[in-house]
């Protein structure tokens, strides 16, 4: 697996290159086609004989969905909820092989698990075979819809990433598909996943709050935010090593710092207003501030909120997990006051909203104040 997109199916690689134009680095787009042809008969075969014993989506129970901004906390929260073993989620080899997943998966997951890369590209977070992932990469894989197509192929950047978030400039029939293949594939995962309930992670999906509730109406939310400074920082380290991994065209003009404003602008407005209204117990909001400084005392407060059985019985397991995991060191980057204006300008209201600061301005201000503390005593 040379790239994620070796895992495509040729229709969908046909209409994206179609688009967007073929890769420039040609030695891994040649690997890219030829493992799609190569795959073609055993996807095909796979399709036919897996669509028949596939459950409807209203077979299956209904799914969680964690929300929320990339650099927001949502991976951490995936994985210490996946601990409990009562959920299903999706494993590296469906973001890798989704349309094989009961064929060729099985037989190339030994390389698969050895091909994967010690940590995540973007941040220290460890990955194995068992990993939660987010199911953008295998939606990638199996729609020409997809954020991910951005990234890979970035001539059309913009044009790319405005489909796969907001379906900007797709057709009806393109939007059909797409729901399509995203519900083929988690009615497989859930096979696959021992027809346990699905938790799925995905930022993507904050923007299309409002399909999901039509999609899954029983589903049930969990929405994270973090301070929008911190996820500007973070958000350039993204796409600067995303871009740099798995690009298959050149990308100098991508204006990363407008990208990151103009899709948290978009995202969170449409989210906020498809939030309106939904009841306690569907959609638990939760702060990053809180995850991060307890957050055995923050699953367990989703757990009650949205009544999801089972907290107490996997207690122990979330204990384990965040112990093994307590050593681990997040990213720290620099702040400037170049980023620090450009969040305000464009991120106030939902600074606002949730009541954050820029990092280091409550230190400020104690300092400031202490020093006219020791003005006024002398």
């Amino acid at each position: 697996m040379a790239h994620p997109l070796s895992g495509a199916n040729l229709g969908t690689l046909a209409k994206v290159m179609g688009r967007s134009g073929l890769p420039s680095h040609v030695g891994a787009g040649a690997v890219i086609g030829l493992a799609a042809l190569a795959r073609w008969p055993f996807s095909t075969a796979e399709k036919l004989v897996m669509e028949p014993k596939l459950p409807a989506l209203d077979e299956m129970p209904p799914p969680v969905f964690i929300l929320g901004h990339w650099r927001s906390g949502t991976t951490h929260l995936y994985n210490i909820m996946c601990e409990s073993g009562e959920w299903g989620f999706v494993p590296p080899v469906a973001t890798g092989l989704p349309w094989d997943l009961f064929g060729l998966a099985k037989v190339f997951n030994p390389l698969l698990e050895k091909a994967l890369p010690e940590h995540r590209y973007i941040d220290n977070i460890p990955v194995t075979p068992t990993s939660p992932q987010e199911d953008e990469i295998a939606i990638a894989n199996m729609s020409e819809v997809s954020f991910y197509h951005g990234i890979y192929f970035p001539k059309n950047f913009a044009e790319n990433v405005n489909r796969g978030l907001f379906f900007d400039g797709c057709s009806t029939a393109e939007i059909r598909n797409w729901r399509k293949q995203f519900g083929y594939f988690l009615r497989k995962l859930y096979l696959h996943q021992d027809k346990k309930p699905l938790l799925i992670k995905n930022p993507v999906y904050t923007g299309r709050f409002a399909m999901l509730k039509e999609m899954f109406p029983d589903a049930k939310f969990i929405h994270i935010h973090r301070n929008p400074y911190d996820v500007f920082v973070s958000m350039r380290n993204f796409y600067s090593k995303l871009l740099k991994e798995f690009a298959l065209q050149g990308y100098d003009h991508v204006d990363i710092d407008e990208t990151i404003l103009a899709v948290y602008e978009r995202m969170m407005n449409a989210y906020l207003k498809d939030a309106e209204g939904m009841a306690a117990d569907k959609l638990a909001e939760l702060r990053y501030e809180e995850l991060d400084a307890d957050p055995l005392a923050a699953v367990a407060w989703i757990y009650e909120q949205l009544s999801l059985p089972g907290f107490e019985a996997a207690r122990p397991k979330f204990e384990r997990y965040l112990a093994s995991v307590a050593t681990f060191k997040k990213n720290k980057f620099d702040y400037s006051d170049e980023a620090a204006a450009k969040v305000e300008a464009r991120l106030k209201p939902f600074i606002e909203r949730w009541g954050y600061e820029r990092p280091g301005r409550k230190t400020e201000k104690a300092a400031e104040e202490g020093a006219r503390h020791g003005e006024n005593a002398a």
